[in-house]
This record gives structure tokens, C-alpha cells and sequence, in this order.
């Protein structure tokens, strides 16, 4: 049977984009291809017929799959086949993840599979946005269970104007890069990047995106009522109520003190008992279902919980709904790294150590979209011990990059220019210990060990959490959540920012939606959060960034020559460039712009590379002094050598303020002295006087 296709076209942020149905993927439960201008991409969603056994969760994988072929590239690896993903496209996984994990029904265990393949991509036209609609749509038009449809926008802000789905010029100088998630009525998904924003321009942002994203919702509305399929039946696993009000009955008053502690080992060791408890009594009796038990003393602690806070705004902790957890900070921990912060909040401890390296360590990046390096790096580690755990480490998970990714884009606003500060920086962060919000402990130990390793950084760069629970129309946040408020609430909303404004929002809900009244709250209760923690811990452990870099850090300046004169300090089959880093001990990289960046362990030899390529690279100057090589004697004078290249007679007249009889009673070859230019002739022949130099240097000595 011919296959039919269907298409759609809308007008989304002022272009055209479309959607094909039944053209490929007739196997899957439901498939589309997303055209917004030439960027192509396709979204396959299968789903298992039967609940996956054994699980107490939604399974739902997400992968966000980026082709070289998409932007004409052949991949650089051995293989010459794409490996591993990206972070970016872990990252975009993530992004499409978050928002449409809450619109499945929570008691759904049947496996669920988005697949997000990017076809064609130009560079205006983000494929990440079109992934996240195409998903959206394949999702809504299947025969899977899904409260609602939603749609994402990207919003930017260029010299002040909200701008929705920036193209690439407009991207190069946006202060903002926002994208936002949401269904017809509220906010679902917040991600962002930004230079300092303030919070009434990031709900205004936030506000103009959602109004984008009610047409494309009524769009993929509109594909969904004309061809989307009848939503299949599924086996329930909600926990029966009666069992959940018969374990609250008899151990609901052990819960509630075994969960009133500030400390996270103490209130494991008083759960104990309880959990083996409730084993004992139901393990028979439910031996056919052995997850359910496990969810039912999950319900009822999150019961209790979020009980405790609506209620009686009580936290398990004791805390005030706006009072932080004990903080605490620490820099030069470590003698041999570059720079180290230890940043402590409550039970969650993060160490982060900075490491300075040339800017050609700089990170390659092989990837579909116009970014090609990156000289700031930041990675995190959270190993099993942090939690009290036993696992082996396995390397980086989704989690583990995405934290890492979050607080790198906290941070990179308020990097030095290359200009400024010419290194290349990794930054890792080492989860010692967890009790929630590690990932906005690691932006504070950031900044820390940033400022401890001589990093010029424009302004210090805290991060906070603030939580949430709903109930119908009530709702509550609450800042700097720690484990349980994150888990048995509905909402982490992460900021990272400065005194003067936002750098990096994520946010993760388990509920339909926010509002922006929710989202305006959690902006004021993080600005404030973040003002106490930059004033009163970060700026009183280090008041500013130290003024030079650990004596084991690499010493580096940098350049810009004219483009012309790159061949010059280069030399011959790389002859001068090789003499300068021989004789200097000193690493040499020079872009294709003219920029020149200088690497060695000595500071002086470094400043004496410095001096010659500049000297290389200008053209020597009637009344200029150099430092010199001594490369010839002869009877009538010496030749010096300011330059690889450059070289000038002084005349045996000139060595001296007296009488000289032969040149080798004052100089000899390989001496270094200081030689002024007095003359260029018109051949281009360099005549110096040392004894010019000389009387120079000491005048500006004496005065």
C-alpha cells in the first residue's frame, strides 16, 4: 500500500517551517520530519507493548543524534564514522528530555524511545529547536500516552530587543541564549546562557517565548486531531492507595522522625528499621510485585514531606523557607595545581581545582554546528562515596556532563578576553559530598578556584536552588534545596549569576507547568541567595583574584602582529620561530589572524620571546633601543643582531663614550648589549650606536 504524506506549514518566529508525516519510519509508533529553512530533521518514537518488569520508574531514553553529513563534513576519527555524541548533543538529549518526561503518565513502566537524527542543518536555523519539535510531533500524532502537546522556542537579546529563534549574526552578539519549553498554558523547561541579565528582562525573555510557543502548540494541536492515532491502554502500576494509607497509619509517626534531622547519615540509619519493618509485614503478601513495596515507602515519605511544607512550612531540616544551609569556603588547598576552591552547603561539598595551559590546549570540537574549540573547559565527577554508595566509577554520565556544561556557561561570561588573559582553562569539579545541589556548588567553588589561580574574572559567579510544592492552586518555594525537598518536590530551579545579573538558568520540573508568578519568585529568591553567598563567603575567602598565576603555572603573554609578517617570525622551514623557542625555552603559537601567544615556565625568558618577535615583526625605528646579539667583529666595527633576520653595524666609533682602539677589547661575539638605531639607509642597511644606548638607558635611570 502506497504510503501517504501529509504535510503542514506554519509561521514560526517569522519563518517557514514544515511538517512531513508517512513518508518514512512506517514501523514506528509515530515519525515526522521537521523543515525549517534548510535544516532537516527527523523524530522516531517507538514505545514497548508490555511494562518493562522490575522497575519503579518511567523508562524513557531520549538521543539527540547529530550527522556530519548534515553540514557536508567527514568525520576526523580513524574510523571516519561517527562515535560517541557530542556534549552538545547530550546536552540537546537532555533538553528535549526534561520537558516531555513530566507529560508522560507517571505510572506508565512500558519502554519509551525519542529519537532526534539531524538530516541537513544550515547555520541559522537551529536543528536543536526543530529536533525538539519534530519530537514533539512525532509523539503527539503516535498511539502513546501524553498529557499535552508543548513546543520550545530560542530566544535571544540583541542591543536590547528580544529576539525569538536568533540566526547566526544575531546569535555572535546576543546577550541571551534562552530556550524555553512550554505547553498552551504554562512554562514546562527553562535553559540559558547569559551576559549578567537581570531578572525582569529574563522573565520578559521567558514571557515572549511562551507567547511563540502557544501558536506552535496549536499547530502540532491541529496535526494531532487530523491524523494523530487513538492512545493505546496501559498496565497501571500506581501504588494502591489503600496500602499507601495503611503503611502512613501504622509507620507514619516512625517516618516523621526519622526524617526530621539535618543529617542525611543520621536520617538513613532511623529509616532502617522502618524499611525492614514493612518488608517483613508485606514481602509475602506482594512477593509478585517486588518494586511496589519500595515505591510505597517512597510515597510515604514524600507524603509526610510535602505535608510538613505546605502546611506548616516546616523543613526537614528546620530551616526558614528563605534560609540557606551553613556555608563555607576554602581556597590553596592543594600546593602543586594552579588554583583550588572548596565550597561546603549543609552536606553537599564540591572541590574544584583550575588548571591554566596554552591556549592551543584549547578543546577541538567536531561537531554540526559553527563552534570549532573552546578554551574554557569545565568537567564534573560525582563518584558513588559522595552519596555513601559502592559502585565503580564508569566514566561521565548524561548527569555528569550536563552539570559540568551548566556550571562551564555560569562561568563564561565573566572569563578575560584571550587578549586579556591568554590560557586555555579546565576547571573540574570533584563531588566530595552530596546532599542536593551539587551542581550549584560547584559554580561557587568555580569562581573560587578561578580567583585562586589569577584569573582576571570581571565579577565573582554564585549558583543556587529553589524548590517547589503544588497543591491545585497552592504553591510554596523554598531556597537552596537539599536531597529530599529536590526529590519529593516539583521543581529545581538552578540559577547561576552575579551581583548584576544572570549567567545560566536550568530548570527541572516534575509537574504540568509553572507559571510566571512561580518563575518571578524563584528569580527573587535566588538574586538574593546569590548576593549573600558572593558577599559573605566568596569575596571574604578571597576579596579578588590574585595578581599573577601559581608559580607552577605555565607564564604566558600574548600578541597580535600584522598578517604580513607571520612568514618573518616563522622563518624559512620554521628556522626563526625554532631558534626563538630553543634559545627562550618557550612555546610559540601563532594564529591565522596575526594573534601570538607566548608559553614558558620562565617569566623572563617569556618576555624575552615577547621582545623579539615584536621586534621581528616591526620594522626597526630611527632612535628605538633593542637588545642585541654580538654576530661579527670586525676592524671596523661589530655586528649586532636585534632580530632573527635584523641585523645593524655599530661602528667602532659608536661603542664607546671614548676612544676605542680595537673592537675586541669591548665586545665580544655572542655578548648581548644594548644597541639605538641612528640610521636607515636607503638600502634598508641599519646602523646602531651602543654608546647612544648607553648614555640613554642612564639618563632614564637617573631621572
Amino acid at each position: 500500500m502506497a504510503r501517504e504524506v501529509k504535510t503542514f506549514t506554519t509561521t514560526f518566529a517569522g519563518r517557514e517551517l514544515t511538517v512531513e508525516t508517512g513518508r518514512t519510519s512506517e514501523l514506528t509508533n509515530g515519525s515526522c520530519w521537521v523543515r525549517y529553512g534548510e535544516t532537516v530533521v527527523m523524530a522516531n518514537v517507538t514505545a514497548s507493548a508490555k511494562p518493562r518488569e522490575g522497575v519503579d520508574f518511567f523508562p524513557l531514553s531520549v538521543d539527540y543524534e547529530e550527522k556530519l553529513y548534515a553540514v557536508g563534513k567527514i568525520p576526523g576519527s580513524f574510523l571516519k564514522r561517527e562515535g560517541r555524541p557530542t556534549e552538545k548533543a547530550i546536552l540537546t538529549s537532555r533538553m528535549i528530555d526534561r520537558p516531555i518526561r513530566p507529560m508522560f503518565p507517571k505510572d506508565m513502566r512500558n519502554d519509551v524511545s525519542v529519537v532526534v537524527t539531524v538530516l541537513s542543518t544550515d547555520i541559522d536555523n537551529s536543528p536543536e529547536i526543530a529536533g525538539f519539535i519534530a519530537a514533539a510531533v512525532a509523539i503527539c500524532i503516535s498511539d502513546i500516552p501524553f498529557r499535552e502537546p508543548i513546543a520550545a522556542v530560542s530566544v535571544g537579546l540583541v542591543d536590547g530587543e528580544i529576539v525569538l529563534n536568533p540566526v547566526t549574526a544575531q546569535r555572535a552578539k546576543s546577550d541571551l541564549d534562552l530556550t524555553v519549553a512550554g505547553s498552551a498554558e504554562k512554562i514546562v523547561m527553562i535553559e540559558a546562557g547569559a551576559n549578567e541579565v537581570d531578572n525582569q528582562t529574563m522573565l520578559k525573555a521567558i514571557a515572549a517565548g511562551h507567547e511563540e510557543i502557544k501558536k506552535m502548540v496549536a499547530f502540532i494541536a491541529d496535526i494531532q486531531a487530523q491524523i494523530g492515532r487513538p492512545k493505546f491502554a496501559f498496565e497501571s502500576k500506581e501504588v494502591p492507595h489503600d496500602l499507601l494509607e495503611a503503611v502512613l497509619d501504622e509507620f507514619g509517626d516512625q517516618f516523621k522522625f526519622a526524617l526530621d534531622t539535618d543529617d542525611k547519615n543520621v536520617r538513613e540509619e532511623r529509616l532502617l528499621p522502618i524499611t525492614d519493618a514493612i518488608h517483613a509485614k508485606y514481602d509475602e503478601q506482594y512477593a509478585d510485585q517486588p518494586t511496589l513495596l519500595g515505591e510505597v515507602i517512597y510515597k510515604a515519605q514524600k507524603v509526610i514531606v510535602r505535608r510538613w511544607l505546605l502546611d506548616e512550612q516546616k523543613r526537614v531540616d528546620g530551616r526558614g523557607m528563605d534560609q540557606m544551609r551553613p556555608l563555607s569556603a576554602e581556597v590553596s588547598l592543594l600546593p602543586r595545581v594552579h588554583g583550588s576552591g572548596l565550597f561546603t552547603r549543609g552536606q553537599t561539598q564540591v572541590l574544584t581545582v583550575a588548571t591554566l595551559g596554552p591556549v592551543s590546549d584549547a578543546q577541538m570540537l567536531d561537531s554540526i554546528d559553527e563552534e570549532e574549540e573552546k578554551r574554557y573547559m569545565h568537567q564534573y565527577n560525582f563518584p558513588s562515596y559522595s552519596v555513601g554508595e559502592t559502585r565503580p566509577s564508569r566514566g561521565p554520565g548524561r548527569r555528569e556532563i550536563g552539570h559540568g556544561a551548566l556550571a562551564e556557561r555560569a562561568l563564561v561570561p565573566v572569563l578575560p578576553s584571550v587578549e586579556e588573559f591568554p590560557y586555555a582553562m579546565r576547571l573540574v569539579s570533584e563531588v566530595l559530598s552530596s546532599n542536593g545541589s551539587t551542581s550549584q556548588a560547584s559554580i561557587c567553588g568555580s569562581t573560587l578556584a578561578l580567583m585562586d589561580a589569577g584569573v582576571p574574572i570581571k565579577a565573582p559567579v554564585a549558583g543556587i536552588s529553589c524548590g517547589l510544592i503544588t497543591e491545585g492552586d497552592r504553591w510554596m518555594t523554598m531556597v537552596d534545596i537539599q536531597g529530599l525537598e529536590d526529590f519529593y518536590g516539583d521543581m529545581d530551579f538552578k540559577v547561576g549569576g552575579t551581583h548584576k545579573g544572570i549567567t545560566a538558568i536550568q530548570v527541572d520540573i516534575k509537574i504540568d507547568g509553572l507559571t510566571l508568578d512561580i518563575i518571578a519568585d524563584a528569580f527573587e529568591k535566588t538574586k538574593k541567595a546569590r548576593d549573600y553567598i558572593i558577599d559573605e563567603i566568596i569575596l571574604k575567602t578571597i576579596p579578588a583574584p590574585r595578581d599573577h598565576v601559581s608559580k607552577y603555572a605555565p607564564k604566558q603573554k600574548s600578541t597580535t602582529i600584522p598578517v604580513d609578517k607571520i612568514r618573518d617570525v616563522i622563518g624559512s622551514g620554521g628556522k626563526v620561530i625554532q631558534k626563538i623557542c630553543a634559545e627562550c625555552d618557550v612555546k610559540i603559537d601563532i594564529n591565522e589572524d596575526g594573534h601570538v601567544f607566548i608559553l614558558g615556565v620562565d617569566q623572563d625568558n617569556v618576555d624575552r620571546a615577547m621582545y623579539i618577535v615584536e621586534t621581528i615583526a616591526k620594522d626597526p625605528e630611527v632612535g628605538a633601543i633593542y637588545k642585541g646579539k654580538v654576530t661579527r667583529l670586525m676592524n671596523f666595527g661589530a655586528f649586532v643582531e636585534i632580530a632573527p633576520g635584523k641585523e645593524g653595524l655599530v661602528h667602532i666609533s659608536k661603542l664607546e663614550n671614548r676612544r676605542v682602539e680595537k673592537v675586541e677589547d669591548v665586545v665580544s661575539v655572542g655578548d648581548e648589549v644594548y644597541v639605538k638605531v641612528t640610521e636607515i639607509d636607503d638600502q634598508g642597511r641599519i646602523n646602531l650606536s651602543r654608546k647612544d644606548a648607553m648614555n640613554d638607558l642612564a639618563r632614564r635611570s637617573h631621572s
